[in-house]
């Protein structure tokens, strides 16, 4: 089975997420907000050059969060990392090879990039609080 097939595949068995087929190789994802204990999580996948590749957004315009964190948080993790826009908003970014793309590395990449996002978001509430 292509790595195309096996992603959707797998996506498709997932009814808590709101999964949509924008392209051949390219979905996006909705993780329900009260299954990580605020707003919803929307993530874009996609096949590409190789690598499968998903991008979350996890805080808009977080200007007082402390981008110095997140290169320390980049050093800390694997497989995900961390971005900063102009104008402050904080993504997450995590890919694996195709050849890793099977239903447990598809599961253990959302699951990190949900982990990852909840993180920045408990530590922005945190800073604001």
């Amino acid at each position: 089975m292509a790595a195309v097939d096996s992603v959707h595949a797998y996506l498709e068995s997932l009814p808590s997420l709101g999964v949509r087929r924008l392209a051949h190789a390219e979905w996006g994802i909705t993780v329900p907000g009260e299954g990580v204990g605020g707003d919803p999580i929307e993530a874009g996948m996609r096949v590409s050059d190789g690598l499968l590749r998903v991008q979350a957004v996890a805080l808009f315009g977080a200007g007082d969060l402390d981008p110095w964190m997140l290169l320390w948080w980049n050093r800390q993790t694997r497989l995900v990392r961390f971005g900063c826009t102009r104008s402050h908003d904080i993504w997450v970014h995590a890919d694996i090879p195709v050849s890793d793309a099977d239903e447990r590395g598809v599961d253990r990449l959302l699951g990190l990039v949900t982990e990852a996002v909840v993180a920045a978001r408990e530590r922005a509430a945190g800073v604001r609080g």
